[in-house]
């Protein structure tokens, strides 16, 4: 069940094992257009099909014969999925649901182990076994974006910070709990449009957009070596070095063609409170990130919020740096999220 985007399905075991016997001489990894038309048309989805529920149903129902197919059967069981995060808006929602459902079934198979002790509220896998988990999440993620870079399920999964570059994905060490400010501009965009828009120009414009680029990997380095060093010695001039990264980058991804007016707006909104955000995901649009230092009042971001939702735009207030996927107990959860659960 998908809340969400209003799913609910079920299916019985034996028809899915059926099924299974059905893909065994089509069994890919990654997924292959042959089995995903036989999984289409079992679960009734369209070809083509791109809305979240279907894209969401497919991942599953791969998911879960594929798990059962390499390890052991998956159990009868129920899954409830709940999320406050926003589909296609850049903020890696996908690979979250295929984290944590490909955490979900390889426990229930006994592929990995129940990391859960009495009394405790919360556990985490062994690192060989998130690694299986992450596995599993990336085969789900190209079921529902066809070629990913892996860095949003390796996220998800591992949590904290990664380096992304040329394909290679290094976890940081030592990063920091950044607290920020999230906004959806809830503008629209598609990924696909974007990046080849930034494409065409660096191939019109090679001698100009390649410098910018260049500029870009340097910040994310100048920014690495920031947050790295800020555990061990958490200066408070850390931060203005940071907010002027983030001005500096918005300005590049605007040159680059990632911009879009509500992201103006936006930036201007927050520099009114003393703040300082960019762009995160694709841009053109979907959500920026405003970085809030530890000693930036409760009355500033409450004011920087009303004025955010009074452009339309939906903020929350989160941390950057956070664990990744997490086994919790039910007494752990807070009641928003039971409530959510039991009504799904």
């Amino acid at each position: 069940s998908l809340p969400g985007v209003g799913v609910e399905r079920s299916w019985d075991c034996a028809r899915l094992r059926a099924l299974r016997g059905e893909l065994a001489g089509k069994r890919t990894l990654p997924p292959g257009v042959e089995q995903l038309d036989v999984l289409r048309e079992f679960a009734g989805i369209a070809a083509g099909a791109s809305a979240p529920e279907s894209l969401a149903t497919l991942a599953f129902l791969y998911m879960c014969l594929a798990v059962s197919g390499k390890h052991r059967d998956v159990p009868s069981m129920d899954i409830r999925v709940w999320s406050e995060l926003p589909t296609g808006a850049g903020l890696g929602s996908s690979a979250a649901y295929a984290v944590c459902l490909a955490a979900a079934l390889l426990t229930a198979c006994g592929a990995i182990s129940c990391p859960l002790k009495e009394g405790e509220a919360t556990a985490r896998w062994t690192e060989e076994e998130l690694t299986l988990i992450n596995t599993w999440a990336l085969q789900g993620e190209r079921v529902i974006h066809g070629n990913p870079s892996g860095v949003d399920n390796a996220v998800g999964t591992w949590g904290g910070a990664l380096r992304y570059q040329s394909g290679k994905i290094t976890p940081l060490k030592r990063v920091p709990m950044l607290r920020i400010l999230l906004t959806n501009t809830k503008v629209p965009r598609s990924t696909k449009v974007l990046v080849a828009g930034v494409k065409e120009k660096i191939q019109k414009f090679p001698a100009i957009m390649n410098p910018v680029l260049d500029s870009i990997d340097a910040i994310s380095q100048e920014c690495q070596s920031v947050l790295e060093a800020m555990p061990a010695n958490p200066s408070p001039e850390c931060y203005p070095v940071l907010e002027e990264l983030f001005d500096i980058n918005q300005h590049q991804l605007s040159v680059l063609g990632a911009g879009h007016p509500s992201l103006d707006r936006l930036c201007q909104v927050t520099a009114s409170h003393g703040l300082h955000s960019k762009l995160t995901g694709a841009g053109g649009g979907g959500c920026a990130i405003t970085l809030l230092r530890p000693d930036t009042s409760l009355l500033a971001v409450e004011a920087a919020k009303r004025d955010l939702c009074a452009c339309g735009f939906e903020c929350w207030e989160t941390n950057i740096g956070a664990p990744g996927v997490t086994l919790h107990s039910s007494s752990s959860l807070s009641p928003p999220v039971l409530h959510a659960l039991a009504q799904s």
